[in-house]
């Protein structure tokens, strides 16, 4: 990549400003940036940027909501195959106006209303798959997905197995999971470790604009069905996304936060609970280190393992009910893999063992917050 820059322009020139601006991600691999201004005698300063596989990225600021109608515009101009099926997706938007714009652009049918039928549309959608189509199936919200919940966990779980491998099922049910508010226990569940306890699925949860297009764009290419969750308290979110074509590969976590005292592991948007207590225990002379799953399945235990081996103690945040959940299985997986390097039993932090209250005080207690994730850190730090 080459820039030509005049040499009469300065640092303080608006030119200087707008580029100095630019948010550029160098992935793997180092930039050398030379200036050749003293070999030429024709008044231009060449800056050339020499890289090996570098990737440049100009990075734009957009809504969670933004995000993934985003992903789904981006997949189905590149593919055909690929449609949008649920309630209120096309005429209305999306429930959450994850959707906007999809039906002007793609037609009715491709970006395809339904009637409040669950169990009709999944089966409709994933018997679509074994004729080369590649369809997304918006809920609601994943407390609906239980009336479909056979249609996904007896058919697009099971077709390739039970063809012998003669179908794939590259299906996405994507759509908010967890509380969002005061809307009562029927919509305030959280089933990722449901759908995660089934072979055959993959299931995502982000918590973060960036996070959310490159995953579910890497959802959407998979060839297996994947329960894609995302939280109606985060369509309103705000963060930085790359201005290019990206994907974030599934079964991949991420260290949000380096530390060394402490590793806290969490995901979707109680992970948000994790950071304020960070900052907050940073403070203190406790460092923290985070690490966002992403995906719950496959689960990239290496991550969690090697982190644990760092810090020798590890707090797990869920929004979830407290038996048989993900971690659960990250405590078993830590202290089956990992118990010689802890210095602490394992921490995990979930809501209350009954259904979501509808009080606002009581919904407040029901959920584990930041002060909890305090607590549990300075119990394994034995504070």
């Amino acid at each position: 990549m080459l820039y030509f820059i005049n040499k009469n322009r300065h640092l303080n020139s608006p030119f200087f400003k707008d580029f100095t601006k630019l948010n550029i991600l160098f992935q793997k691999y180092y930039a050398c940036i030379i200036n050749f201004k003293k070999f030429f005698q024709s008044g231009t300063a060449f800056i050339v940027i020499f890289a090996t596989r570098l990737k440049l990225y100009l990075m734009k600021t957009i809504q969670f909501r933004e995000a993934i109608c985003e992903a789904m515009s981006e997949e189905m101009r590149r593919d055909e195959s690929i449609y949008l099926m649920g309630e209120e997706v096309a005429e209305y938007n999306g429930a959450y106006k994850a959707s906007k714009g999809m039906l002007d652009e793609f037609g009715a049918k491709r970006v395809i209303d339904t009637p409040i039928s669950e169990l009709g549309f999944a089966g409709i959608a994933i018997g679509s798959t074994m004729t080369g189509n590649r369809p997304i199936v918006e809920y609601m919200t994943f407390n609906f997905s239980l009336v479909g919940i056979d249609q996904i966990i007896n058919n697009a779980a099971k077709i390739r197995q039970m063809s012998g491998g003669q179908f794939n099922c590259p299906i996405v049910f994507r759509g908010p999971t967890a509380s969002a508010g005061q809307l009562g226990a029927t919509h305030s569940q959280a089933f990722e470790s449901w759908f995660a306890n089934t072979p055959g699925l993959k299931v995502v949860v982000p918590s973060n604009p960036k996070d959310a297009k490159g995953l579910l764009k890497a959802s959407i290419r998979d060839n297996d069905p994947v329960i894609f969750m995302e939280s109606e308290q985060m369509y309103g979110d705000k963060g930085e996304v790359p201005e290019g074509e990206y994907i974030i590969p599934l079964g991949v976590a991420e260290i949000k936060r380096k530390g060394d005292d402490v590793t806290i592991v969490s995901f979707g948007k109680i992970i948000k609970e994790a950071y304020k207590a960070a900052e907050a225990l940073e403070k203190e002379g406790i460092s923290c280190e985070i690490i966002d799953l992403r995906t719950v399945r496959p689960l990239d235990k290496q991550a969690i393992l090697e982190s644990v081996k760092k810090t020798n103690r590890l707090v797990v945040l869920e929004e979830a009910w407290p038996f048989g959940n993900v971690a659960t299985e990250i405590t078993y997986i830590v202290q089956d893999e990992a118990f010689d390097y802890l210095d602490a039993p394992v921490v995990k932090l979930n809501t209350a063992d009954t259904p979501a209250p509808y009080s606002p005080v009581l919904l407040e207690q029901w959920l584990p917050n930041s002060d909890d994730v305090i607590k549990a850190v300075k119990k394994v730090l034995y504070k």
